[in-house]
């Protein structure tokens, strides 16, 4: 039998809006684990909707998404998710929820090691916390006491969606959605899952950011080939709107993640310098810290500009 292809046809139009007038946003290799393959992102001109083309197929994302955790070449995964998944970091997106009533129960989607349900739980001490993954991680964070019920799979698998209806008080979908193959039906499924009155809280890359444009396909949150859809916040918020909820906030300035130079600065350099030279890499340690303390420094700044990185909207469905 012949092997399955890894792509889906490419498309001409925009898998969000339906316009045919696209442009190509980049084009770039995997600059993070170095897998073979160079992936296109098309941007609609009308909506301004970023989009991986032609798309991974499932067989293409098992592929290119196995080993999510390990970064053998740079230890860039680890230094930024350590920067985004802070305990500190992850308490206060725990807390943007505290102005509504206190959830009985919430499930974080994609939650990995379930790292933020173990903070929030500082902050929602009688809120029962589930999980949601399509890795056994989610199970080893429930044997580790960090979430009460573990998922594995995938929010829109039919059995999943089921099961989970109007369970949960909150739904949590932190730098998840860009991962999607269709965010609209994940933004369904994850409304099926909570009960009326309850609240969904999405954090993802903002495409619109000042470093998309500046950096390019150094842009960590570009991610290919891992990130399928970046979504514009006008047009997520239209979208749930669309789908029966009143978005409460939308904020720009609270997730920023200020990684994007010494993330673009490690890339370049992991492509420059080959693993073969250590003592090489070791040289460039002092530009690295440079970088990571300019992106802390300018943090308070760029986090109230069109620089800011990411953004969070919490919606209530009706």
């Amino acid at each position: 039998m012949p092997p399955r292809p890894i792509h889906e046809p490419r498309r001409d139009d925009c898998p969000w809006c339906g316009s045919k007038r696209l442009r190509t946003r980049l084009r770039a290799p995997d600059l993070l684990h170095h897998r073979p393959g160079t992936f296109v992102v098309d941007e609609c001109r009308d909506c301004a909707h970023a989009f991986q083309n032609p798309r991974l197929t499932a067989e293409g994302l098992a592929l290119y998404q196995r080993d999510p955790d390990v970064d053998h070449a740079t230890g860039l995964t680890d230094r930024v998710l350590a920067t985004r998944t802070s305990r500190r970091r992850l308490r206060a997106t725990a807390r943007a929820m505290l102005r509504f009533p206190e959830p009985e129960s919430w499930l974080d989607v994609g939650t990995g090691h379930a790292l933020f349900p173990e903070a929030a739980k500082e902050v929602f001490r009688y809120t029962a916390f589930d999980g949601l993954d399509p890795t056994p991680r989610v199970e080893r964070a429930r044997l580790a006491g960090r979430v009460e019920e573990a998922h594995i799979g995938r929010l829109t698998t039919p059995g999943i969606t089921t099961r989970l209806r109007a369970r949960y008080d909150v739904v949590s979908m932190l730098h998840h959605l860009e991962h999607t193959p269709d965010p609209r039906e994940e933004l369904r499924a994850a409304l099926i899952t909570l009960r009326s009155g309850g609240h969904l809280l999405v954090e993802v890359p903002d495409p619109r950011s000042a470093f998309a444009t500046l950096l390019g396909k150094w842009w960590l949150p570009h991610g290919q080939p891992r990130h399928l859809h970046l979504v514009p916040l006008p047009n997520l918020r239209a979208e749930l709107e669309a789908q029966g909820c009143t978005v409460l906030t939308a904020d720009r300035r609270a997730p920023h993640v200020p990684c994007d130079l010494s993330a673009a600065l490690s890339l370049c350099l992991n492509q420059a310098v080959p693993p073969t030279h250590p003592t090489l890499r070791r040289a460039t340690s002092p530009l690295l810290a440079a970088a990571r303390a300019l992106d802390h420094t300018l943090a308070p700044v760029l986090r109230h500009t069109r620089f800011s990185n990411a953004y969070r909207i919490i919606a209530r469905k009706h």
